[in-house]
């Protein structure tokens, strides 16, 4: 019997679709957010990331949920979503006031670290459309009912961005399922995003909510202790010393509670410099812990996004073999060579990560 109960293709719109804010990031290149004279702009967002990359690498049929300010910054982010290949048709476009007093669109400088110096991102993002989201805004039952989506993904990020973007998730993921669709969810936690709506105790209030709903949840250890609360005994929070037998209890526990995931993930990365990192992967599923391939040492270019490209290769994985322990795989391969790129998003094909899953060399091919 299959892990995941998939709705066939032929009786639905969309392969997957995403539930996210999607922001413009400034990148200075190899300078720094503080003395840069020019930034390149790319299309970023945790839950948009995974739609991105299931429709450029893997080929799949995604669209986003999202809503812009209606003014030439929201256009640019819309023009770089179509670039990606992501369905823009249900974005919502809220009127622009003219100096963004009400309504904007957001933006995320980010620098990429190296070496010593750690990659680091200020985003500003505050009033931005998609925060405002509130229940009753995007009909549901049009989107699930009558469009039709295999898969549904969304997130802590966008859980996290108001009081009312956590009662939309609640309310998608509720109508997801009542339509037969699979839902995964990245608890994606961060603490600057959840203090000023309640903290931690917020964070936990609001995925316990979501968590019930959720059929394949990705997320490290310090993700499940801040929004869950599980602890992994005798672990000190980082991953450099992860007891990863500790962690494979926890996730038993955490199947306990909710026994409506079929699949936990979770990246596994020791953070040797900004540019190099031991970089891996888990899943528990049918009841075992099944660990990916391993790529000590791995050179990074870019690292933001590369979780995302985890999600979407491991989604592709289950989708397309139903195979936890080769989904797994797609997905460190995907995460790794996003890594490699500047931006959030991946520029990787499909030959490629399945060159890596194989084991393949980086040998110049011509």
């Amino acid at each position: 019997m299959a892990i995941l109960e998939i709705r066939n293709k032929a009786e639905t719109r969309y392969d997957m679709l995403a539930l996210g804010e999607v922001m413009l990031r400034l990148d200075p290149g190899d300078r720094r957010v503080r003395n840069a004279r020019r930034f390149d702009v790319w299309e970023g967002g945790g839950e948009y990331n995974v739609a991105r990359g299931l429709r450029r690498c893997f080929g799949m049929d995604t669209g986003v949920v999202t809503a812009f300010a209606e003014n030439e910054v929201g256009y640019l982010a819309e023009d770089l979503i179509l670039q990606g290949g992501v369905d823009t048709s249900l974005i919502r476009w809220v009127p622009y006031d003219g100096i963004g007093r009400t309504v904007r669109n957001g933006l995320n400088f980010t620098e990429r670290g190296f070496g010593i110096r750690g990659a680091g991102g200020t985003s500003d993002r505050g009033n931005t459309a998609v925060s405002q989201l509130k229940p009753g805004d995007i009909d549901w039952d049009h989107i699930f009912g009558e469009l039709g989506a295999r898969w549904f993904h969304t997130g802590g990020i966008f859980a996290a961005l108001s009081e009312t973007t956590a009662e939309v998730v609640i309310e998608a993921v509720r109508k997801a399922k009542q339509y037969g669709t699979v839902v995964s969810y990245d608890l994606n936690y961060r603490p600057s995003l959840w203090k000023a709506v309640g903290g931690q105790e917020k964070a936990r209030e609001v995925n316990r909510r979501i968590a019930p709903y959720i059929d394949v949840m990705i997320g490290n250890e310090e993700d499940f202790t801040a929004c869950l609360g599980f602890e992994v005994e005798g672990n000190d929070a980082s991953l450099k010393s992860l007891d990863l037998e500790g962690y494979e209890k926890m996730l038993a526990e955490v199947v306990k509670v909710y026994t409506n995931f079929k699949v936990i993930a979770t990246t596994l990365r020791t953070v040797k410099t900004a540019t190099v990192n031991d970089w891996s992967a888990m899943v528990y599923a049918d009841g075992k812990v099944i660990r990916g391939m391993e790529l000590p040492g791995l050179e990074i270019y870019d690292r933001v996004g590369g979780g995302d490209s985890f999600a979407s290769g491991l989604i592709y994985g289950l989708m397309t073999f139903g195979d936890p322990a080769k989904a797994v795989n797609y997905g460190i391969a995907h995460g790794a060579l996003a890594m490699t790129t500047p931006g959030d998003t991946s520029t990787a094909r499909l030959k490629e990560v399945e060159n890596v899953v194989k084991g393949g060399s980086a040998r110049v091919q011509r």
